[in-house]
């Protein structure tokens, strides 16, 4: 399912980015040297990361 229509950026591509390390939208677009045209993903985005880090704190613990 494609997150970001503008870029092309599917779930897998930003799952990946927030793996290696993005922590905004922006670092996300940057891993994949795109930047945000309508930004109606980036609510999408900033949810994916906040479950990102909640899961690994869940798994800290």
């Amino acid at each position: 399912m494609y997150v970001c229509n503008c870029n092309g950026l599917r779930q897998r591509d930003v799952a990946l980015a927030i793996e290696a390390g993005a922590t905004r939208p922006r670092d996300v677009f940057t891993r994949h040297q795109c930047t945000a045209q309508c930004a109606k993903c980036v609510c999408e985005m900033r949810q994916m990361i906040s479950d990102a880090r909640l899961d690994f704190a869940i798994a800290a613990e």
